[in-house]
């Protein structure tokens, strides 16, 4: 599947993992509880006890000892695990977790999970973004738990979801740390680019049709640290979730100041800013006579896991060299 099918199924499955939830489990707002009191507070504690029950998007999940065999059905979490210091613990993962490079990738899908195909590899732990196939209740029959980690909705999501992976791994300590990272290189990047609310942008996720994202995704709230305005903004409908598809007319109409391409390799479409600045009537766009289409690296704009302060820095650099800065 391509890049914009993963990102748009994604969101469906965490949208309907999000209305299941009760409001006590805390997903909602993007802050995993715990019913140990050693790891009640996700983003402070640092203590690897086990027993231990953390609630994800599916609900409580007990883990009763530090798995020594996970399997990562999601790429994001893929990119969390080893981040957390997880990654010897992996023994497979999912066809799309491409990062990091020693990650056992195999033949597994974690949009139509096998359940036979994954319980060979005898997990004591399976990580997902979305529950298909019943994945939950099937491998909770064999006493596997599964923790949902979807599709993030703010920068809150994406932290508590690497201090979570952090404390149902036995890591608890590094996962803080790699936030903590991460919000320190976030918060500099931000804070020497500055706040340029009289830029606009256009975040291509794919062409022909040309899909976008919204302010109100987790990428555009990305963006928006930067104080930049978003054209999809003005075409999304309640039906988009976000995710609007625009026209070429309406593009090339709204003139954005800076393009960024999250379609790049070839499987999501093999865009670049040379394709992009010969489009037909692209040219009158200000993006492309001032040179301002950044090509991004296309893993990790789709995903939300710790290479997350890569894709601010790329950002930051394009607000950096906009005009009037």
């Amino acid at each position: 599947m391509n890049r914009i099918g993963w990102i748009l199924t994604a969101v469906t499955a965490a949208a309907l993992l999000a209305g299941c939830s009760s409001a006590s489990s805390g997903s909602a707002s993007g802050n995993p509880a715990t019913s140990n009191p050693a790891t009640s507070n996700p983003a402070t504690s640092a203590a690897p006890s086990f027993p231990v029950t953390l609630t994800a998007a599916n609900g409580p999940v007990k883990i009763k000892a530090k798995p020594g065999r996970i399997v990562s059905l999601s790429p994001t979490a893929t990119e969390d695990l080893y981040a957390v210091g997880a990654g010897p613990q992996v023994v497979a993962v999912d066809d799309d977790s491409d990062y990091p490079a020693n990650a056992p990738v195999t033949k597994l899908s974690g949009l139509t999970p096998n359940l036979e195909a994954i319980a060979k590899y005898n997990p004591a732990l399976v990580i997902a973004a979305q529950n298909s196939n019943g994945l939950v209740s099937g491998l909770g029959k064999l006493g596997v738990p599964v923790l949902i980690e979807p599709a993030a909705a703010t920068l809150t999501d994406a932290y508590d979801e690497i201090v979570q992976i952090g404390q149902a791994t036995g890591h608890a300590a590094q996962g803080v740390r790699t936030v903590a990272t991460m919000k320190s290189e976030i918060a500099a990047d931000v804070k020497q680019a500055g706040s340029r609310k009289d830029l606009t942008y256009y975040w291509e996720l794919s062409a022909n049709p040309y899909y976008s994202v919204t302010s109100s995704t987790f990428i555009g709230q990305v963006v928006g640290l930067f104080g930049l305005k978003d054209i999809a903004d003005a075409a999304d409908k309640a039906s988009d979730g976000g995710y609007p598809e625009l026209s070429e007319e309406y593009i090339v109409t709204a003139k954005p100041q800076i393009i960024f391409l999250a379609d790049n390799e070839p499987a999501d479409g093999g865009q670049s800013p040379a394709i992009v600045a010969a489009r037909p009537g692209w040219s009158a766009i200000p993006a492309v006579q001032d040179k301002a289409i950044i090509a991004l690296n296309d893993d990790i704009a789709s995903r939300w896991g710790p290479r997350l302060p890569q894709l601010v820095a790329q950002i930051a650099q394009a607000v950096e060299k906009a005009p009037g800065s």
